[in-house]
Formats: structure tokens, sequence, C-alpha cells
């Protein structure tokens, strides 16, 4: 009796450390692979150039911050140090569980494409707090050519006429709260809303949000097949694509976990990005014209686009 006893609590013990194992490398796995742009397969032709990595070699800073989520990061082209033009920002909302931190990877390409790229480690990005500071932040660095005993790299190099906002999951919701709902949501030229929280659930976890106040165009992107994307499905992406009466566009990338969503769709992401805060006509084939890009690749699915 007494060996039997021993020997469930050694399997009891053993099933304790490798849980804590298991756990432990799923909390330090990044939540977009370094290799995302070589394994992730596009559609089509525009797709496939803003997926892979811009002409700008790319820098990072990190300040410390006594706010919750400790730190901001900011990706930006590496020119900027010393060239004397302004640069278009990217606003990076997190996912639950998901700080800048273990998502890199993206917010680095966006960098690459020239955009300054900044995000926290913001743990409830849903109320768009982080975003918030991050504007604030970057505010402070553009006005000031040096701040206590640091220079401002960002001095007069930010372009806030040309700002843009993302976020995945609970960060999709962050996103449309920072355009809506927070001091700066005027600053926001326009947003992309991954795989956002369907109303339902995020009314149940006290994460409102009124699609309604959207004024800036928006692009909305989920996962479909596999059991769907389990926080937002189709027809509750339709319900929020339709509460929106700006320019918007939304489409559903086919064969994408909930998670996955965060990265795969990032070409057309950033070809977005390069429309709206760029210019940039090349990119903006992929959501305008006769016949747009975007429509007509077999990677996505019922894509909806309704642009002035």
């Amino acid at each position: 009796m007494k060996k039997a006893i021993i020997i469930i609590g050694v399997v009891f013990l053993s099933i304790i450390v490798i849980a804590v194992a298991a756990l432990k490398f799923l909390s330090s796995r990044p939540a977009a692979p370094k290799d995302y742009q070589q394994t992730t397969q596009t559609g089509g032709e525009i797709e496939a150039t803003y997926l892979a990595n811009g002409p700008y070699d790319v820098s990072v800073r990190e300040d410390a911050t006594l706010l919750n989520f400790g730190k901001f990061t900011v990706y930006y082209p590496s020119e900027l140090e010393t060239a004397d033009k302004r640069y278009p920002v990217i606003v990076l909302c997190n996912g639950s569980g998901t700080p800048l931190s273990k998502y890199p990877a993206v917010a680095e390409h966006y960098a690459s494409w020239g955009f300054i790229a900044i995000g926290t480690e913001e743990p409830h990005a849903w109320n768009a707090f982080g975003a918030e500071m991050s504007l604030r932040y970057l505010e402070r660095w553009n006005e000031n050519a040096q701040i206590e005993d640091a220079k401002s790299v960002f001095y007069q190099k930010v372009d806030f006429e040309n700002v843009g906002v993302v976020g995945h999951s609970q960060g999709g919701v962050g996103v449309i709260n920072a355009i809506t709902d927070t001091k700066h949501k005027n600053t926001y030229k326009t947003a992309v809303s991954l795989s956002p929280t369907n109303k339902e659930l995020a009314h149940n976890l006290f994460w409102d949000y009124d699609a309604s106040l959207i004024d800036v165009p928006i692009l909305l992107i989920s996962g479909a097949g596999g059991g769907d994307d389990w926080v937002v499905t189709g027809e509750q992406l339709q319900a929020i694509y339709d509460d929106i009466s700006s320019d918007k566009c939304m489409a559903r990338r086919c064969d994408t976990a909930h998670g996955e969503v965060l990265y795969r769709p990032d070409g057309y992401v950033t070809a977005w990005f390069m429309w709206q805060l760029q210019g940039d006509e090349y990119a903006a084939q992929a959501f305008t014209g006769d016949t747009p890009e975007l429509m007509t690749n077999s990677q996505y699915q019922d894509q909806k686009i309704n642009i002035d």
C-alpha cells in the first residue's frame, strides 16, 4: 500500500513538472514566428510584395515606464536618426497574453517599410490605454530635443498627420476603442482590426466597443476554416462590418487559426498602411479599382469592400 502511494505521488509530481515545463515553453514561444514571411502562402503579387521586408534597415529603442505595461518599444527605420524628414506611425494593440515582446517580427516588418512602429507590454489592450500612452510618448519625444539626459532621436521626426493603429483579438477591440474613445482618437487616420473579439463576448468581458462610431477607413480580417475563428465567426465579423459607416474592407483568411491572424495577413495589412499613410498607389490596387487583388485572392473568402 505504501509503495503504491509513493508511486502515485511520483506520477502526480511528474505530471506537475511536465505541465509547468509545458506552460513555460508555451509562454516563451513567439506569437509570430520569425520566419512567418517565408512560410505564409500568398495569392497575389501585391500581397507577396508587402509580405516581404521593405527597403529600410531597422533600429529598435526600449524605454522603461512606471505604467503597468513596463516599457515602450519602438521599431523605426535606422535612417531616421540622421534624415531630415518625418515618418508615419503604426501603433500596435496587444492581444490577450501577447505583449509586443512576443511578436517583434511584425513590428520590425512595419519599420522596414518606413514606419515608426510602437507598442508596449500592455496586458489589457481592449481599452486602448497602451495605444494612448504610446502616442503621448511619441509626442513628448517629437517636441523635445532632449529629455533629462537623453537625446531624442525622434525630435521632429514623427508625422502625426499619418498615424494608423493595428491590433489582434483583444487588441482588435483596442483598435476600435483607440479610434473612437480616447483623447487622441482624432489623431488616427486609419486602422486595421484583426479578429476583434465579437460584440457579445466583448460585452460579457466588459470590453465594450461601438464600431458605429468609427469615422476613418478600416480593414477587418479574421480567420476561417478549421472550426472557424472562435473569437469572431464569419457572421460576427459581418455584424461588426455592418455597424461601420466609414470606408471599410473585410476578409477572412482561409485555413487560418485565430492566433495566426496576428501575422499571416501581414501582406495586406502592410499594403493597407502603405496606401493609407504613405500614398502608395500600387498598394492601393489591393483594395481599389475594378478588380481589387484582395477580392480575387484564393487565400481569402467572404471579401467585401465599400470604399468611396
